[in-house]
């Protein structure tokens, strides 16, 4: 199956080749692919940051623990979970909804009234940490749609989120830096591409009950 083929294929590329860039084609194919990830309730509550710019990828990356994915990397996507959930995003969905599915928006009433019921029974706390769950998902189509394109990626949680906040000007959008994957195309160098993958025995991961 090619899915395997393309998961065997990748790893956590950490030399990239900063002559090699994404065409503008695979782009818009990896941003269809992240567009079409799963969310709860599919309110997509994050957004994604696509950064070229060097002069800002430059001031990020004493914020990313001076990795040189940061500067070298075609791209650097920046996942960006909402640090609340109004009411008005829920109505925005509803109201898509309606739209895209032409119907009638009170057919869809009761369950933008149940969905707005349950995001606030939810701490500020736990509204961030649901909505930063969701764009670990997107992360993972993100991976995968790369593989299938042999573009090479590496997700990075080893960054200070406060100050890509602060660089990025996230916080007074209601946006919190949750993930970030760089992508772009592997160096001659990079000797982690040569090493074997490494994964528990299916046995051991997996148990039927």
């Amino acid at each position: 199956m090619k899915y395997i083929i393309d998961q065997e294929w990748r790893y956590a590329t950490k030399k990239f080749d900063p002559n090699k860039k994404i065409s503008k084609e695979n782009i818009d194919l990896i941003k269809r692919a992240v567009q079409l990830s799963v969310s709860s309730y599919g309110l997509q509550t994050y957004k994604v940051l696509i950064i070229k710019n060097h002069s800002i990828r430059e001031q990020l990356k004493p914020a990313s623990w001076n990795q040189s994915q940061i500067t070298d990397a075609s791209h650097v996507i920046v996942f960006c979970n909402y640090t609340q959930v109004a009411p008005q995003v829920i109505d925005d969905y509803i109201n898509l909804t309606a739209k895209t599915r032409k119907l009638d928006i009170e057919v869809l009433k009761g369950y933008g009234d149940f969905m707005k019921m349950k995001v606030s029974e939810k701490s500020p706390e736990e509204i961030c940490n649901w909505t930063k769950n969701q764009t670990y998902i997107a992360l993972a189509n993100l991976l995968s749609v790369c593989a299938s394109l042999e573009i090479d990626a590496c997700p990075m949680e080893g960054f200070e989120a406060e100050q890509y906040n602060k660089i990025l000007g996230l916080t007074e959008k209601g946006l919190n830096a949750s993930v970030i994957a760089t992508i772009g195309y592997r160096s001659n160098e990079d000797e982690s591409q040569y090493l074997k993958k490494v994964r528990k025995p299916i046995e051991h991961l997996f148990e039927d009950i």
